[in-house]
């Protein structure tokens, strides 16, 4: 599952899709009503391919634990993220037993369910295949081009009268 490109805003409700960058900032499309919004470079955003939670041992990538709940409910929608605190955080607990109770917070995992069903809904949760991984996934490297070499100028003659 790809979240390269999805943004959540802060101040603003819902996730947004990555459109276009703009000197700025850039161009972002709302998951909820598809709207197009500009975004300046101010404002706080998060893509959701950078966050990740607390465990006891290390941090494990939102895309993990999307795939978790995924496995879980078999691609279906999850439990509500308006269930109570004890409802969210069993749950939770179920899809990463691990998690660190002390720095996840309820709220973070209202975001998480919350999420999760946003883009399940629209069909953005695809399952990749385990050789697309970013470790094996090489990366292409930047070839420059040598700037071209003019040529000598012609030299005319200046005609006599």
């Amino acid at each position: 599952m790809s979240l390269e490109k999805i943004l959540a805003i802060s101040g603003k409700p819902g996730l947004y899709v990555l459109k276009v960058q703009t000197r700025t900032g850039f161009v972002a499309e709302s998951l909820l009503d598809g709207k197009k919004i500009t975004v300046s470079l101010k404002s706080n955003v998060s893509l959701l391919s950078e966050i990740s939670i607390y465990t006891y041992d290390a941090e494990k990538p939102l895309a993990e634990i999307m795939q978790n709940i995924a496995k879980k409910e078999n691609n279906g929608q999850t439990i509500s993220h308006k269930e109570d605190n004890a409802t969210l955080l069993t749950y939770f607990r179920e899809i990463l037993p691990e998690y660190d109770e002390e720095r996840v917070y309820a709220s973070d995992v209202k975001k998480i369910v919350n999420w999760y069903n946003t883009l399940q809904a629209k069909g953005l949760l695809v399952d990749e295949a385990p050789a697309a991984t970013e470790e094996t996934t090489p990366v292409a490297e930047e070839v420059v081009a040598e700037p071209a070499k003019k040529a000598p100028a012609k030299k005319t003659k200046a005609k006599k009268e």
